[in-house]
C-alpha cells in the first residue's frame, strides 16, 4: 500500500482564512457603528477581537515549530 501524499501548503495554511475573516469583521464593525448601536456593534467587535486572537495563536504555533518544540503543530 502506498503512503498518502502530503496536502499542498495552500490547502493547509489557515492564515489567509483568518485574515479574510478578521477583515470582514472589521468592515462589519465600522458599518454597524454608523448604522446601528447596541448588541450588533458588540458582536462585530467581538468577532474582530477573536480574529486577532486567532492570528496570535497562529504566530505562537509557528514560533514553537521554528524553535523545535516537540508539542508544536507542524504547519
Amino acid at each position: 500500500m502506498r503512503p498518502t501524499p502530503e496536502l499542498p501548503k495552500r490547502l493547509t495554511d489557515l492564515t489567509p482564512v483568518v485574515i479574510v475573516g478578521t477583515a470582514l469583521w472589521a468592515v462589519a464593525t465600522v458599518v454597524l457603528f454608523f448604522v446601528t448601536d447596541g448588541i450588533w456593534v458588540q458582536t462585530a467587535l467581538s468577532g474582530l477581537v477573536l480574529g486577532f486572537i486567532g492570528l496570535a495563536i497562529i504566530a505562537w504555533q509557528r514560533a514553537a515549530a521554528r524553535r523545535g518544540s516537540k508539542s508544536a503543530q507542524r504547519l
